[in-house]
């Protein structure tokens, strides 16, 4: 037997999240011989930046079972099952652990950010011989450009520094770009660190899912304690209630008792509302943002001195573009997964099981895990991820049977397509914007 066929396969994992974690920890025991690339500082770079928000899920779904496995090896203590951890907790007692304490320890690479991949000798067009070529991936680490190969890759790297703009075609607003000193997007610690950011001041708010929810409550709490800050919450849509959720038949507690909170909060007459509001257009005038729709500035519009845009997330495609990838048109996800998650249709606790089929690509050996399989699509939970890749890892181990073999329970939320029409506020939907409160990478 050859060297060649003898010596382990090399993986190249994309993102030190809990998902490029967990797919470390499965290829380990799997033999085979995992690289993880992350492009942040630290493990759980994108998780950090949500640290004060707490999970919609408890410790009991929010551990992978391979990584618990290296865990327990080492005398970790694991954290209670029913505890609701934030996203500190998350990387503090169960992250860094993973990456600092067990065999992943010398297999992780931080401040590596992936520029490009490809194939040794390949380019895009080129193909006799292209599955047998190893992956070439280039990374930038702070000392210049950097090279490795590996026999396969996992694209693991979420989209949190991927977020949508506030234009409501999806492209960016009008002076969106120019504005970017007034405009945040995803979750800010209005309470924590960006305190200084927000209190007595006029906040808008742009966005109907739970990172927008979140976000207004979290702004009601600073207006208790500094009254001068004023909230506007700008809903595209023109129902409010359809983004007060399941309530008590979310099985998902934490997510039910979120929505209910905000129900009464916009009940309270606290929250100044823009339903219809797609924005389209932004400028400044006497330091003062005025967020507009339509194309121009002569058109319905509020004053703000900051705004917060939680519309959701897309994946970073860039740095693929020497792959032969498949995605569906719309969601920019696998094909195949497509209508199992669309967001239209489902919701976290109504996607079926899921893993290495679905997931891989017409470039053999590639394969996307974690939020960004999701592409733009919103229903995305960590245990999701876990199991992707734990039926990836055996799939790139040989072993069929394993990875077909996939199972998932997700707690229901009490919604699927969305509000039954005897009562709009009963459901969601959509159910988590990710990497926030439920989900990660």
């Amino acid at each position: 037997m050859t060297d060649s066929i003898a010596r382990p396969k090399s993986v190249a994992v994309i993102g030190a999240g809990p998902v490029g974690l967990a797919a470390a920890a499965h290829l380990l025991q799997r033999g085979l011989e995992p690289v993880v690339l992350e492009a942040g500082p630290t493990v759980g770079h994108a998780v950090r930046q949500w640290g004060h928000v707490q999970t919609f899920s408890p410790w009991e779904f929010n551990i992978d079972k391979a990584a618990e496995r290296l865990l327990t090896a080492t005398g970790w203590n694991k954290p209670q099952p029913d505890h609701y951890p934030t996203g500190a907790e998350l990387v503090e007692q169960y992250l860094e652990p993973l990456a600092t304490r067990t065999a992943l320890k010398n297999r992780i690479r931080t401040n590596s950010r992936v520029t490009a991949i490809g194939r040794v000798g390949f380019d895009k067009v080129k193909t006799k011989g292209r599955e047998a070529a190893s992956f070439e991936i280039r990374y930038e680490n702070g000392k210049g450009p950097e090279k490795m190969t590996a026999d396969t890759v996992i694209d693991a790297s979420g989209t949190w520094f991927s977020p949508n703009p506030a234009g409501a075609n999806g492209l960016a607003a009008i002076g969106e770009h120019e504005l970017q000193d007034r405009i945040t997007y995803g979750m800010p610690d209005v309470l924590g660190r960006d305190r200084a950011r927000y209190a007595g001041r006029r906040v808008a708010v742009l966005g109907s899912g739970h990172s927008a929810i979140g976000t207004l409550i979290d702004l009601a709490r600073l207006q208790d304690e500094v009254p001068a800050t004023a909230i506007a919450w700008l809903l595209r849509g023109t129902d409010p209630a359809k983004s007060f959720g399941g309530g008590s038949a979310d099985q998902l507690k934490v997510r039910g008792a979120l929505g209910s909170t905000f129900a009464a909060l916009v009940a309270s007459g606290r929250i100044a509302i823009e339903v219809g509001f797609r924005v389209g257009h932004m400028s400044q005038a006497d330091d003062v943002m005025r967020i507009a729709t339509g194309a121009s500035d002569c058109c319905r519009a509020i004053s703000a001195d900051q705004l917060i845009v939680a519309t959701g997330f897309r994946p970073d495609l860039d740095f693929l573009r020497e792959l032969r990838l498949s995605l569906d048109p719309a969601l920019e996800c696998p094909p195949i997964l497509a209508p199992l998650i669309d967001p239209n249709e489902h919701s976290c606790g109504s996607v079926r099981p899921h893993g290495a089929r679905e997931l891989a690509q017409p470039e053999a050996g590639f394969y996307f895990a974690g939020m960004k399989s999701y592409g733009r699509a919103p229903t995305f939970l960590m245990m999701t991820g876990y199991e992707q890749v734990r039926s990836i890892a055996a799939d790139i181990a040989g072993d069929p049977e394993a990875a077909g073999r996939v199972e998932l329970v997700l707690p229901e939320t009490g919604v699927c397509n969305g509000p039954p029409k005897s009562s709009a506020s009963s459901a969601v939907a959509g159910c988590c914007p990710a990497p926030t409160a439920c989900c990660g990478d």
